[in-house]
């Protein structure tokens, strides 16, 4: 730290109580200066000499005649800096440091020590210190930036604050090859120490002194600043336009996570009676008004996850909307960046208006929201795409597959409430169902936990969420799952059953053979056959097979099954694979013959191609004899 020694006689204030302090010296004092609290017993010659308010304070209009006592309570500083000021003019030792030099030189310009008084007075001095020496290091001139707060507004008509913040943005934006000072770092984001390198301490050493300086290296000495003065500091910066906007990321970043440590991520609903209204709060709220003001515009500067959590702090400690519906447009432009755990925002508990799903868990209104930010700008950037070639289209189709399979994952989280509408369960996974999936198997877990969740919607809202999932994209675990699960409506299970009749043959090299007319109206999703009068789509969706139709699919399928495994045999195929995948169809065959086993029992014993809900209770005869057979599909989940 940089100091200056002024005077050089020795220190002779002496402290009687705490209230008091004088000279000792053989002079008897003669005026007491009052400052706050305390009395200072002083020699009016030495202090008249170097200031000119006290100058006035020494001779009263009352004719003229001396005052003995002088109080000076508004001076900047208080006390200490008085002491510091009445030091200097009786040429005793003081030393200035980057604590209270600015104090000093706020209580000096309010007692007038100028070089109109006495040259190479008080001010100059601190000046030529300032200069020379503060706003030239790195560190000083942070400690003195923060200690110039409690002494506003004179500090900034000093013009005090103003140069430290541009010497501090000028010292942030050096080339870090030329950083030759001491700053803090958080040694545990250096790479060696992230896991067990296998080094020594005192290679460690080595290492720390030898490495490169990062790029963001200034970011945590920063986090010591009120955010007034940090939103100045980086606002400088930013103005330079020097430095990365992802440096100027990691910095707010940082920052965040210093000063917000029990507000960034907390959950909105853990504040039962609505936003706190707090003095702290308030503190909060500017803070992160602040930060989200200063995030750089360019896409990718922070986090898709960072910015979440902001969205839920900017909700936890109630933020207006519009600093919301920023962070909503921002998350939305990289949302393929977030986790499924960052979309989880709990819904606020405050009063005012509500919507139908309000009682819902989780504000699923806001991760519309992203989406449908995340769409306009996909839409944007397939414009220029065109322009770009098709190289950018590879990375636009890598960010739409991520956010489809992070929804994909949101959807089965928030499935688990007991109190998300259908409407909303369908309305989100549409947003993303122009994706190409190569696999819906997520989507189909989210399905089934929502069917799961809510046994009781109706038949129509069970058609609106299957709908949602291609069957043929399923994979031959989740093909096992979905054929046993009696949550799924029976015309899903039959389409599952007919796609994986065609893999079977894809993979045998056999063609597909005819299909009994019912399979294919029931994949298509055509009418039902003739042989029903049927006409509701509601009860067509639900439709049976006959039992000959699915004996006869049951033995299609076992052929090709047999025909593949006695190919792969006669191929010499690879000991490891072949056994793999002959275990795999022999698991898959019982699993479906025991299936077909109970369709078939099913429609030989009932006689009839229709079948009520899922979820319905059946009191007829002929319903009576169906239950035990559907009840065979049990859930592997």
């Amino acid at each position: 730290m940089k100091f200056m020694k002024l005077g050089s006689k020795p220190d002779s204030f002496q402290t009687d109580g705490d209230n008091i302090r004088y000279v000792a010296t053989e002079l008897a004092t003669d005026v007491t200066v009052i400052v706050g609290d305390v009395k200072f017993y002083l020699h009016k010659f030495p202090l008249m000499s170097k200031s000119a308010r006290l100058q006035k304070y020494a001779v009263t209009s009352n004719g003229g005649e001396s005052s003995d006592e002088v109080d000076i309570s508004g001076i900047p500083g208080g006390p200490a800096a008085f002491e510091v000021c009445a030091k200097f003019c009786y040429g005793m030792t003081v030393t200035l440091n980057a604590y209270n030099v600015v104090a000093a030189r706020c209580a000096a310009d309010f007692l007038g020590m100028h070089e109109s008084v006495e040259k190479g007075n008080l001010i100059y001095k601190i000046d030529v210190f300032l200069s020379s020496s503060i706003f030239r290091s790195w560190k000083d001139s942070i400690i003195v930036l923060r200690t110039t707060t409690s002494l506003l507004p004179l500090s900034e008509d000093l013009k005090v604050v103003s140069h430290c913040i541009e010497a501090i943005a000028t010292r942030a934006c050096v080339d870090p090859s030329r950083v030759d000072w001491s700053y803090s770092y958080n040694r545990k984001k250096l790479p060696e120490e992230n896991g067990d390198t296998g080094i020594g301490t005192t290679t460690n050493e080595i290492i720390m002194r030898n490495r490169s300086v990062p790029r963001d290296w200034w970011v945590e000495d920063l986090c010591e600043l009120g955010i007034e003065l940090y939103k100045r500091v980086i606002t400088t910066i930013t103005s330079k336009g020097i430095l990365h906007h992802e440096v100027i990321g990691e910095a707010l970043k940082a920052y965040a996570y210093r000063r917000l440590p029990g507000v960034l991520g907390s959950s909105s609903s853990s504040n039962k009676g609505g936003v706190v209204q707090s003095e702290e709060m308030v503190k909060y709220r500017s803070m992160v008004d602040a930060i989200v003001w200063l995030l750089p515009a360019e896409r990718g500067s922070v986090s898709g996850s960072f910015l979440l959590k902001l969205l839920k702090a900017a909700s936890y400690v109630g933020s207006g909307d519009q600093t919301q519906e920023q962070l909503v447009r921002r998350i939305g432009q990289q949302l393929e960046s977030a986790s499924v755990n960052d979309l989880l925002i709990r819904r606020a508990n405050g009063g005012g208006e509500r919507d139908d799903d309000s009682m819902t868990t989780y504000d699923v209104d806001v991760v519309q929201k992203m989406l449908r930010e995340f769409v306009t700008q996909d839409q944007i950037a397939e414009v220029e795409e065109i322009q770009q070639g098709a190289a950018a289209g590879i990375l636009s189709d890598a960010s739409k597959l991520m956010v489809a399979k992070l929804i994909d994952g949101y959807l089965a989280e928030i499935g688990k409430d007991p109190n998300l509408p259908v409407l909303k369960f369908v309305e989100i996974a549409e947003m993303v169902s122009g994706v190409s999936r190569p696999v819906h198997d997520a989507l189909y877990r989210a399905i089934d936990t929502y069917l799961k969740e809510h046994p009781g919607i109706s038949k129509s809202e069970r058609k609106k969420i299957c709908k949602l999932m291609d069957c043929k994209k399923l994979s031959v675990d989740a093909c096992m799952h979905a054929v046993q699960n009696e949550r799924l409506p029976l015309r899903v299970v039959v389409q599952v059953l007919f796609f994986e009749q065609v893999r079977v043959s894809a993979t045998s090299g056999c063609s597909t053979p005819d299909l009994p007319k019912s399979i294919r109206d029931l994949n298509n999703g055509s009418q039902r056959s003739s042989r029903s009068a049927v006409t509701n789509p509601d009860e067509d969706w639900d439709a049976l097979a006959t039992a000959e139709e699915l004996k006869a699919l049951k033995a299609e399928v076992a052929a090709l099954r047999l025909r593949r495994i006695g190919s792969s045999s006669s191929n010499n195929m690879d000991r490891g694979g072949g056994s793999y995948r002959m275990k795999g169809l022999l698991k898959s065959k019982k699993v479906f013959a025991k299936l077909w086993s109970s369709k078939g029992e099913k429609g030989e014993n009932s006689g009839s191609d229709s079948s009520g809900s899922l979820g319905s209770t059946t009191n007829g005869t002929e319903e009576a004899k169906s239950t035990p057979s559907r009840n065979r599909r049990k859930s592997v989940s």
